[in-house]
């Protein structure tokens, strides 16, 4: 099998071996959950529950009118205790409503019934149903990217553009991170499920799961799964491609150019050239939403790290506290040694002030670095070596783009392409003077945006 890449990148240590050749366990007992309302990309939900409201596990909870909208449901069958401001994943404060756990019956008492505990659809065949049954399926059960941008599913799904091939989305480029990789491994049927029904609803003749060089060993399961596939049998044609192991290989734009050879334009999408792209844990839950009616209620996570004494590959209710998941044991922290908590892999992740945060929908991962792995290092003048320009996946220039977004030359960043920026702070990485590009970039495109909407809403 050729392996494919992309032009640019950089090689970060994987630092994956802790953690990749551990089973995906499962938190049993969850006595709480804090479920953020807005999880997704796009517009605002409105709770509809409030404080005293019992709920029962996969009941929505919150939602709102709107194409740029996702349902959120409750992880668990419990009481709603408060709707308030929390601190989320991305380190903002954000209302989230919270849910205690029903207490066991007390002795002598009925437990109570499955039905009166949880509250999920009934089960839909993809490949039966119409396609707007389908998105209609995607959008109910509350599925966004999971792979971290936290993009509605159902809106993906539904391109104005004909798509010639869907990609699964195995990279998982971000070093520590390896949830993917036991998905790939644990539910290698799924995976190949999720990419047919995918096929199915956007009518693609073709397949392709994307995996690194340094996950070879899932592809023989993946394969056997293809081979034992009752769509690939009635004729779908779904693949496997090996990418080379490079950051950030994970990235759609990446993913496209190296199994296509196209290029994403511009302030296009991946539809523009013919594709959609699908990271494994939407796959996975795409397919128990049309399997077993189960609304995106958990999800998988790796907690890895130099300060987690014992990481771990976990699938837990959204809205646990991942303070919860090492109390239940399943992973350890030496708080002597934590230098920093990061919501996501450490390329692209947010620093948060600590792990009582909730997983969310996108919540990919938990690292707890030790002070050496978070050693923090002041900025130098940038000596124009060119290594962010030769690195930069987008073929950008983010030694100019720094230039023009220090001096508030906002038109100007625009012009070298500030807004085609993904933000993988790969230039960061290589920057021998360790400038912190990828953040001016970050604020950069904020204000940019800002700016073009008070000009939009001037010239009405």
């Amino acid at each position: 099998m050729a392996v494919k890449t992309f032009k640019g990148g950089a090689h970060p240590p994987e630092r994956k071996e802790r953690s990749s050749g551990l089973a995906i366990l499962r938190l049993r007992e969850v006595k709480l959950v804090v479920v953020p309302v807005n999880q997704h990309f796009g517009a605002p939900l409105q709770p509809l529950v409030k404080v005293g409201d019992n709920v029962k596990r996969g009941q929505k909870i919150a939602d709102a009118e709107g194409r740029m909208t996702v349902p959120v449901h409750a992880p668990i069958a419990g009481v709603v205790k408060k709707i308030e401001p929390r601190t989320q994943s991305n380190n903002s404060e954000g209302p989230c409503i919270v849910i205690e756990a029903l207490p066991p019956p007390a002795e002598g008492q009925p437990a109570l019934a499955p039905e009166e505990l949880v509250d999920f659809m009934p089960p839909l065949d993809p490949f039966a149903c119409s396609k707007e049954e389908a998105l209609a399926r995607v959008r109910a059960a509350g599925i966004v990217g999971m792979g971290g941008a936290g993009f509605p599913a159902h809106v993906k799904l539904a391109p104005s553009k004909p798509i010639a091939v869907v990609i699964a989305n195995g990279a998982e480029c971000e070093p520590f991170l390896t949830i993917d990789e036991r998905s790939l491994i644990e539910r290698a049927d799924d995976v190949v499920e999720g990419v047919a029904i995918t096929m199915k609803i956007v009518n693609a003749p073709e397949g392709v799961i994307a995996v690194e060089e340094n996950k070879v060993h899932a592809v023989p399961l993946l394969e056997k799964a293809i081979a034992a596939s009752p769509r690939t049998r009635a004729g779908m044609k779904i693949r496997v491609q090996l990418l080379k192991t490079k950051y950030p290989q994970g990235g759609e734009k990446m993913l496209i150019t190296a199994i296509t050879g196209k290029e994403v334009p511009s302030g296009g999408l991946p539809m523009d050239v013919g594709c959609v792209v699908q990271n494994i844990g939407t796959l996975c839950a795409m397919v128990d939403a049309f399997k077993e009616g189960k609304p995106l209620i958990e999800r998988g996570l790796t907690i890895s790290g130099g300060a987690c004494t014992k990481p771990a590959n976990v699938v837990a209710p959204i809205g646990t506290p991942v303070a919860d998941i090492i109390a239940a044991g399943l992973a350890q922290v030496d708080e002597e040694k934590l230098g920093m908590v990061i919501y996501g892999g450490p390329m692209m992740g947010v620093a948060v002030p600590n792990y009582q945060i909730p997983v969310q929908k996108n919540t990919s991962g938990v690292l707890l670095l030790d002070t050496v792995e978070a050693k923090h290092y002041d900025e130098e003048t940038c000596i124009r070596c060119g290594r962010c320009m030769r690195a930069c996946s987008c073929r950008l220039s983010p030694a100019l783009l720094a230039v023009a977004v220090e001096a508030g030359d906002y038109k100007e960043a625009e012009k070298i392409g500030l807004l085609d920026c993904i933000e993988c702070g790969t230039c960061s990485f290589v920057c021998p003077s360790h400038r912190h590009l990828v953040q001016r970039f970050r604020v950069g495109k904020q204000i940019l945006r800002a700016l073009k909407q008070k000009e939009a809403q001037n010239a009405r």
